[in-house]
This record gives C-alpha cells, structure tokens and sequence, in this order.
C-alpha cells in the first residue's frame, strides 16, 4: 500500500481506505488509548489492549500506514502518538452515533414488545382458532 493516496484517486476511495484502517477492534483501542495521551509506549499499548508485541505491531504498521499514528524512538523504547488530533474527533463521532444508534434501537425493540400485562389482544383473538372440545 502507498503512503500516500494517489492525487486522482477519488475522495470516497481514500475515505474507504481511512476506513479500513479502523477496521479493527485491536486498533480502535489503541487510538482510544493515544486519544487519552498525548503519547504513549509500546509497553502502555501492549497491557492497554491485552495484545503481544507481535500482534501489536501488526496493528501499529496498519495504523502508521494510514497515517492515523505516528512513532518515535528514544533509546530502548517506542513511544506513539495520534497524527493528528482530528482522529480522536472522529472516535468521539463514532462512539455518539453508537450511542444514538442503541438509543434508536432501544426505542424500536420497546414498541414492539409492550410491558407485560398490556399485550394487544385483538390480534389473539383473531388469530386464534377455538380450542376443540373434549
């Protein structure tokens, strides 16, 4: 993958790689925990998302590569940070259109299944046959 979008390649196209990016849970925790930190060690990540090294790193050079986070080194340890702060922007929109949605959904889900004693009777009414005799 390029560092860098193509100049003539459209803009939802380099949206939609913004989005694969985030296409993680492993990553989405680390940018909430850069988020929270101006920045942060590879060690913090490493006991922040329950991740090995290895795995972790995988993450961080999908994250990197998407320009979402950047690393420096300073002696034995790595320390990273947001690229750019609009990124914990973007997690704060996430997180209330989540929250909107389960808002949403709560609604729906409580029309349809009333409390109990106030179920609709008019329609077991009809569509119940009655029970034969013995």
């Amino acid at each position: 993958m390029e560092r860098f979008p193509a100049a003539d390649a459209p803009l939802y196209e380099v949206k939609a790689n913004l989005f694969k990016g985030l296409s993680h849970p492993v990553r989405i925790r680390v940018l909430e925990l850069l988020a929270d930190s101006a920045e942060v060690t590879v060690t913090e990540l490493m006991n922040g998302t329950n991740q090995e090294a290895s795995n972790l790193s995988q993450h961080l050079a999908v994250l990197r590569r998407h320009n979402l986070v950047v690393a420096q080194r300073r002696g034995v340890q790595v320390f990273y940070r947001l690229a750019y702060p609009q990124v914990a922007d973007l997690l704060t929109v996430a997180r209330s259109l989540l929250q909107q949605f389960l808002h949403t959904t709560t609604q729906q889900l409580a029309s349809f299944n009333p409390p109990a004693g106030e179920s609709d009777t008019s329609t077991a009414e009809t569509d119940t046959e009655p029970a034969p005799s013995l």
